[in-house]
């Protein structure tokens, strides 16, 4: 995979009739159906995407096989984020099984779903998380603002792991820049100033948008975390097809663009390809 190959490093199939996703009920209409590659392919090639980077919507290992196996049989899948319940005595084991195929890259615990906001800080098993940092595989933090402090915890618990965190920390964009900024622009400024080094997503702004947003909308949410993380430690990713309920793949892509096009060349590479490929440790073909 040459390094400006254009990746998303964020999007989602699912099948609800597999029955574990408790997020996704039918009322949720333009998302309750099956979402494969076939129908993301003219979307990602219309915007110059070659490869993409699957997450997990459901909390568990039956989910994550299933991502497994669709991601063998289609090449734009470049890595697949799983789930482990990294709280479990078999966590490890489960790692283990998982990693032996060569497209697993991450997992993602869903920490935004889980009563507790301070999971993330105690409940993992130390013995799981040593074993992603020993099999060189990475983790995704799903969290808003309130998470920040715990994270920072777990952060610097394990200085080896690599972790992003998805979709910016989810800013509360629709209650607007006098209600909704703060405190998640200090979480993002903690965050990155750790010396661990963390990567984010430029991903999911548009959902915690109102609809009918535009560039100007989420053009102070992009300019702060191009501030504090840099173009080095973004990676553009589409939260398709979660997008959908509140925009579109190619509006999205051409915003993430137009926000970033005063950057040199390389570093809109970096964000839009380079960066997912380093962090995920993506592979050729």
């Amino acid at each position: 995979m040459t390094s400006n190959v254009n990746i998303d490093a964020h999007q989602h199939y699912w099948d609800p009739a597999r029955g574990d996703y408790g997020w996704l009920t039918p009322d949720m209409k333009p998302l309750y159906r099956v979402f494969g590659p076939d129908d993301l392919a003219p979307l990602r090639k219309a915007a110059g995407v070659q490869k993409t980077v699957v997450v997990q919507a459901a909390p568990t290992v039956d989910e994550t096989r299933y991502l497994l196996d669709l991601a063998r049989s289609d090449d734009s899948i470049a890595g697949v984020v799983g789930w482990v319940p990294l709280d479990s005595t078999d966590a490890a084991a489960i790692i283990d099984e998982l990693a032996r195929e060569p497209k697993f890259k991450a997992v993602r615990p869903m920490l935004q779903d889980l009563p507790d906001d301070t999971w993330i800080e105690h409940a993992p098993r130390k013995d799981a998380i040593e074993r992603l940092i020993d099999l060189d595989l990475a983790f995704d933090a799903l969290i808003f603002a309130r998470h920040v402090p715990s994270l920072v915890k777990f952060v610097e618990r394990y200085p080896e792991l690599r972790i992003v965190v998805d979709h910016g920390a989810k800013p509360p964009i629709r209650d607007g820049i006098d209600l909704g900024w703060q405190p998640w622009a200090d979480g993002i400024a903690q965050l990155a100033k750790l010396p661990q080094k963390l990567h984010c997503k430029l991903s999911g702004l548009a959902t915690e948008a109102n609809p009918n947003w535009t560039d100007e909308t989420l053009k102070p949410y992009v300019a702060h975390l191009l501030e504090h993380f840099g173009y080095a430690r973004l990676m553009w990713g589409s939260d398709w097809p979660v997008l959908d309920m509140n925009g579109s793949y190619a509006a999205w892509h051409d915003t993430a663009r137009n926000l970033t096009s005063h950057l040199e060349k390389a570093q809109q590479d970096a964000i839009f390809g380079a960066n997912a490929r380093a962090f995920y440790r993506l592979r050729n073909g």
